[in-house]
């Protein structure tokens, strides 16, 4: 029996992004073992993941920012975890789980060890002066060090590959592999009927390369035209340099240009009230909610930018527009709003080709061969 052990910094996502391929794993006989922070106190992620035959480790991690000595003991914590597990793969995604754990794997001799980039983040979008410069080469190079290590690396936009190899952060003798994202399980995300009125929507923690405030700017353009139109968010103020502030939050809100629906468990209900999806992000790995919307049969408005252009075929499913515009984004809104048959047609094509390039078990499929599970 093989034995993975996967290394995540945030405990939903192993249910809400990884969970498909979990229960793949399982399926293919692995034990599968985890690690995340907040397990035991997340007792019902626990619990679920338990449930299904999963061995749970809790796991001492900041998942945002850099304290040398947090995440010394971090490193120092996964390395007893997984000398302890000896799995027969080690596969860690984010930032920190991908260059502490991929480390702590080498330095435990596990003999097959990946890493998935499912982003860039904070580290590689905005300036590159000042602390955030130096952030950024701190980030490169612990990249630099800790894939080297590696026997693949798997990206979610051939973007994001090329760059990795540009800056050098992944040695030419390590391959890497291109995936489609997390991909979507069509059977849990539905077609649903469209609403009657202009509706929008944006899911996603609520910081600047988000997008986050040139929708808010977007959406009172085009409500001053339009003002039956609604503008809606789920997400939730992020522990990131780059959240937005609850002031800025509290005004849109208050102006009533956004109405905020918060942090949600299930997002298809409020996915089933909208008629176009919104992503306005600087750049992504493959955004999982433009996936989820796509599923429904959503229209989508998002970026020209990595990990977003590869979603949509301009004007079939949905519309681009150039980063950081906001003019441009509520030309792409108004549009809807004034051709609703259009966007009830991008919606299906949306609906196919979620089915044909991003269905979850394709995607999972070809990690595990990759992996050599299957």
């Amino acid at each position: 029996m093989s034995r993975i052990f996967i290394c995540a910094s945030y405990a939903d996502s192993l249910v809400r992004f990884r969970g498909a391929l979990i229960q793949a794993a399982l399926d293919a006989g692995a034990e599968v073992h985890v690690a995340a922070p907040g397990l035991k106190e997340s007792s019902d992620i626990a619990e679920e993941l338990g449930k299904k035959g999963v061995i749970v480790h809790d796991l001492m991690m900041q998942r945002t920012g850099l304290n040398p000595v947090s995440d010394f003991i971090t490193f120092v914590l996964l390395a007893s975890i997984i000398f302890r597990v000896r799995p027969a793969v080690f596969l860690g995604y984010t930032v920190k789980p991908v260059i502490y754990g991929c480390l702590a794997a080498w330095l435990a001799g596990i003999h097959r060890r990946f890493a998935l980039i499912t982003g860039l983040g904070y580290a590689f979008t905005g300036e590159s002066t000042g602390k955030r410069g130096l952030l950024r080469k701190f980030v490169q190079g612990l990249y630099r060090f800790s894939l080297a290590q590696t026997h693949k690396v798997f990206f979610q936009n051939p973007d994001d590959e090329a760059l990795f190899r540009k800056l050098n952060l992944l040695p030419r003798a390590v391959p890497s592999c291109v995936v489609n994202g997390s991909g979507v399980d069509t059977s849990e995300y539905q077609l649903a009927p469209l609403p009657e009125q202009p509706r929008f929507l944006l899911i996603g923690r609520l910081l600047g390369d988000k997008g986050v405030r040139e929708y808010a700017q977007a959406a009172a353009v085009v409500k001053a035209k339009y003002p039956s139109a609604r503008f809606q968010m789920v997400g939730w103020i992020d522990d990131n340099p780059d959240a937005i502030s609850q002031k800025e939050l509290d005004d849109w809100i208050e102006s009533g240009t956004l109405e905020f629906l918060g942090k949600l468990a299930d997002v298809r209900p409020a996915i089933a009230e909208c008629g176009v999806y919104v992503l306005p992000s600087y750049r992504e790995g493959t955004p999982r909610t433009v996936l989820e919307a796509m599923a429904m049969g959503r229209a989508i408005i998002t970026t020209d930018a990595p990990g977003c252009r590869e979603t949509v075929i301009e004007g079939e499913n949905g519309y681009l527009v150039p980063v950081q515009d906001s003019e441009a984004l509520a030309n792409a809104m108004l549009r809807c709003i004034e051709h609703p048959d259009d966007v009830a047609a991008m919606g299906a094509v949306s609906r196919q080709i979620a089915e044909n390039k991003y269905d979850v078990h394709k995607v999972n499929q070809v990690m595990l061969k990759e992996m050599g599970i299957l």
